[in-house]
């Protein structure tokens, strides 16, 4: 019997489509120009925004409020015992410097089969927490569950969760907002060639 699952799992992952390393660190295309790059990147993030305010509109108001926000989107996939994902994404700051343009990895471990996407948004409410997210390679470790909930003057944005100091986040998935937000040891750092 576990020799026809793995068997059958294997299977299933050589029927996948292959893909380089650059498209897979690279949804965006890895063949288009910096510009084309980021221009994707803005876009995505438009409608990232706009499915967020449609399943949670209190998140605009938190938005507006805060020193700025990024956006990610993820692409994760999981095969047997081991699995990760990569995603890019970008910062916006409110002070009205240029949109910093990121990265994110991620590595997984445990038993499994099956490939997810979703999107990540945080929320910055102080200027170092914004800069230590984008300056430090920051890591977000672990899981974090949707136990600490964020309330400001008794009105509480219900879905937003406390990932850090000074940082909101929203996990958005195909069928809506995330129950559980989950990290699995994330590192988001710069893109050294969309920034040059």
């Amino acid at each position: 019997m576990k020799n026809s699952l793995l068997i059958a799992a294997i299977g299933c992952a050589l029927l996948m489509p292959t893909y380089s390393d650059a498209q897979f660190s690279n949804p965006f295309g890895p063949d288009k120009t910096i510009a084309q790059q980021k221009q994707d990147i803005l876009k995505k993030n438009d409608e990232i925004l706009k499915h967020l305010y449609k399943v949670e509109p209190k998140a605009k108001e938190l938005i507006d409020k805060s020193i700025g926000y990024a956006s990610f989107s993820n692409f994760g996939m999981k095969i047997l015992i081991a699995g990760g994902g990569t995603g890019s994404g970008v910062v916006i700051s409110k002070s009205g410097a240029k949109p910093v343009y990121m990265n994110m990895a991620e590595v997984q471990a445990g038993v499994g089969f099956g490939i997810k996407s979703f999107q990540n948004i945080f929320i910055f409410q102080t200027e170092a927490a914004l800069n230590d997210f984008v300056n430090s390679g920051w890591t977000f470790g672990g899981q974090v569950t949707a136990a600490a909930k964020y309330e400001k003057n008794g009105s509480a944005y219900q879905d937003a969760t406390v990932v850090a100091p000074g940082v909101l986040m929203y996990q958005l998935t195909d069928t809506g907002l995330a129950a559980e937000i989950t990290g699995k040891g994330t590192k988001y750092y710069k893109d050294s060639d969309l920034n040059k």
